[in-house]
């Protein structure tokens, strides 16, 4: 039986090409990009072209773009950097933030006294623009506006153009972890008002322990990571020409066929959501007044013994989804999203987060699998 892989939001498979060019580069332009002879120069080369690349693919110059190990280091990075170094005194962000956010936002107010202010979210977890300008309007000193392109659990969208555009009225710097957005999602950090970005590959068919950050040249931060001159004095530490090379590919990849990648992703969700319509017990997250990733799926089931171990069952039939977040589905009690959004506790989510890479017939199976565990 060929496994049916349906979780997307928490990895996808290495593009084929980009693993080939990668393997290319680790096997023959092994050398280090700091050093200054011939091996070396093209190591340099290779990275600076990837940079050119994903500068070009945000609508940035190329000393705004930072490599990283991923969307992670690069939250991390930018939210504290931004209280150390700007003298951010108050960040405002929402409860339904990846942990590399609120985390970090814990960590800022422990160790300086940062104000954190958590936004109230609907139902389906979209904060309101007029609290969040309710918010900005409160003059409390310099303020870092953090907010997530696109919920990992949920596939919510928030309005980034217009935060962005809102945080600058009142004077705020702006953060988006974008990790769930790109590839499919459109961004330009100048007519989005991005001050600062975070990006993973392996959410768009790169490699893992890859990622960049976009710092907008208006502002001037200090490395989170002391040692060498790398990364422009930024990020210390020997970079990965096929990491770096590798994160590019994907990414142009991405953004050159998202139009028929997103055809094909809205096509299957269509299906999935007609397969359970009739089902009342079923409910998609959210409605259709609220802007959603057509990748992701969120399914509230009701909490019955099958359904408390839907993705085991699921998984033995050989399908793989997910019951929330990766980074948080080892954890007993519920996702800080979904106690925002007020999931009652006699309901079970359901994370189906789709790619181009599914097919009608798989949509086909894991509704057949998932009826039967109802």
């Amino acid at each position: 039986m060929k496994r049916i892989y349906l979780d997307h939001a928490a990895t996808t498979p290495l593009d084929p090409e980009v693993a080939g060019l990668m393997h290319r580069i680790q096997v023959q332009d092994f050398g280090n990009p700091s050093s200054i002879y011939a091996e070396g120069r093209k190591a340099r080369m290779i990275v600076e072209n990837a940079r050119k690349t994903v500068a070009r693919l945000i609508g940035a110059s190329t000393g705004e773009v930072f490599f990283t190990s991923g969307g992670t280091e690069a939250n991390n990075t930018l939210i504290k950097n931004s209280v150390r170094d700007l003298g951010i005194r108050r960040i405002i962000s929402s409860p339904t933030e990846h942990p590399g956010v609120l985390n970090s936002l814990r960590a800022v107010a422990r160790d300086y006294g940062t104000e954190i202010v958590l936004l109230p979210v609907n139902h389906a977890g979209q904060i309101a623009l007029d609290e969040l300008e309710a918010q900005l309007r409160n003059e409390a000193g310099p303020t870092l506006v953090s907010l997530m392109y696109v919920n990992n659990e949920l596939g919510t969208i928030h309005p980034i153009k217009e935060i962005g555009r809102l945080a600058h009225q009142y004077g705020a710097l702006f953060h988006t972890d974008a990790v769930q957005a790109l590839g499919l999602f459109p961004v330009d950090v100048a007519a989005m008002e991005i001050d600062f970005l975070s990006c993973s590959a392996h959410k768009f068919n790169g490699p893992k322990a890859a990622g960049f950050m976009y710092i907008s040249s208006r502002h001037r931060l200090r490395p989170f990571l002391d040692g060498g001159a790398q990364e422009r004095n930024m990020r210390a530490g020997t970079e990965s020409p096929a990491l770096c090379a590798g994160l590019a590919r994907a990414f142009e990849k991405a953004v050159d066929e998202r139009a028929k990648r997103l055809d094909a992703i809205q096509q299957l969700r269509a299906q999935l959501l007609d397969g359970i319509r009739h089902h009342t017990d079923i409910r998609p997250v959210g409605d259709d007044t609220v802007a959603v990733h057509p990748k992701i799926v969120a399914l509230s089931l009701p909490l019955t013994p099958k359904t408390e171990a839907i993705v085991f069952n699921l998984d033995i039939n050989g399908i793989a989804a997910s019951a929330g977040s990766a980074c948080s589905s080892g954890a007993e009690k519920a996702s800080p999203t979904l106690e925002a959004i007020g999931m009652a506790e006699d309901r079970k989510l359901l994370r189906v987060s789709l790619s181009h890479l599914n097919t009608a017939d798989e949509i086909e199976r894991f509704l057949r699998v998932l009826l039967q565990n109802i």
